[in-house]
């Protein structure tokens, strides 16, 4: 998998299944998330070190789907419920003797700031009892973003296979947020704009009604990454869901497990997304370059990001789904290199609106009344 943005480093790198490639300091992790006992001492000195392991080839994980991805479409996936999670029953009968499983949720985001690529919500959920020794003790679960790469891929890896504790044991969802329907949002008219906390607290409750609700995992506890003041986000979810213990906290995804364990669910979706769209522009623009200029992380602090939105910027139409035009970044880009400006009329009241002559116009479609 390409790198798309990292900071180099110059720590010896290690290879995990003979493709991965992660630094020494990583070992005792990789270990520890393998379930591998380390039955001799093994002295720093000696990295770089490969591990070659019989794991398949890697794939995309099912929550990147790529046809609205690369549509622009927001999406959201759930996996099935774990074999660990028994549900609750939609319609109990008195021969039902199983009780559903009491089950802790966390929630979190990647790729907020990002002027390309989407914009990811992770809910992960597992049984309570085992919240911290599972996904703490056992595989080592924190911020994304303290964990490299390898090491967040490993897990969502260890996630989507089964026969792994993680993957028998828990469950998780997103909901994908396409950079085109988030500026479309934040874009509208001043009385009508949909900005990104509001979207955010709509994708957030998505999720959640997703599992709660439609799926009918037995939720006990939610624990959720803040957006803006906590509690203020709280006593909104706490209004929708009334029946959840519900805690929002700034730093949540280093405080509990399974917030920690969503935010690498979304970290990682967004990244191989972000890769995903990166491939298609390179196909559509028949890239015969051996060591194609990527766009780096998507953000616009990342001069790769930037160089790459000047380099590909249409003066018309400026870039494609991938970009959202409502950043900074994109906007003052398009008004400083000479973007064509474009003056929309205002639509008066009772007025044709231009859509719907778009569509009237569009082929098969007649202009004229039929008399």
């Amino acid at each position: 998998m390409r790198n798309l943005g990292g900071k180099s480093n110059t720590r010896p790198p290690l290879i995990l299944n003979g493709r991965r490639v992660v630094h020494s300091g990583d070992l005792l992790h990789l270990l520890c998330t393998l379930n591998l006992q380390r039955t001799s001492f093994i002295p720093f000195s000696f990295f770089p070190i490969t591990i070659m392991a019989n794991d398949p080839p890697h794939v995309n994980p099912p929550s990147v789907i790529s046809e609205p991805l690369l549509s622009g479409e927001s999406y959201a996936y759930y996996t099935p419920c774990p074999n660990a999670i028994t549900p609750q029953q939609t319609s109990p009968t008195i021969h039902d003797t199983n009780e559903s499983t009491p089950c802790v949720l966390g929630v979190d985001e990647a790729g907020r700031g990002p002027v390309l690529g989407p914009m990811v919500y992770g809910a992960f959920y597992l049984p309570l009892d085992l919240h911290h020794s599972l996904l703490t003790e056992k595989h080592s679960f924190d911020d994304s973003k303290v964990l490299t790469p390898a090491v967040r891929e490993n897990l969502m890896h260890l996630l989507n296979t089964p026969g792994y504790p993680l993957f028998e044991s828990c469950g998780y969802a997103v909901k994908v947020l396409s950079a085109r329907d988030i500026s479309s949002g934040m874009m509208r008219s001043p009385t009508a704009v949909y900005n990104l906390n509001a979207q955010a607290m709509d994708a957030t409750v998505e999720i959640i009604r997703g599992v709660v609700e439609d799926r009918g995992v037995d939720v006990r506890e939610v624990y959720i990454d803040t957006i803006g003041n906590p509690a203020t986000y709280q006593q909104k979810l706490e209004r929708i869901f009334p029946s959840l213990k519900i805690t929002v906290a700034k730093k949540a995804d280093s405080l509990y497990p399974c917030v920690s364990a969503a935010s690498v669910v979304a970290k990682v979706t967004r990244d191989v997304a972000l890769e995903v769209m990166y491939e298609a522009v390179l196909r559509a623009e028949q890239s015969l370059s051996p060591t194609p200029q990527t766009w780096g992380s998507g953000y616009p602090s990342d001069s790769k990001c930037v160089g790459w939105l000047r380099r590909n910027m249409d003066t018309v139409f400026g870039w494609g789904s991938e970009c959202r035009f409502s950043w900074g970044t994109a906007k003052e880009m398009l008004e400083m290199k000479g973007g064509a400006r474009v003056d929309w009329p205002d639509e008066e009241e009772g007025a044709p609106r231009l859509d719907e002559f778009l569509l009237s116009s569009a082929p098969g479609k007649s202009t004229g009344k039929v008399g």
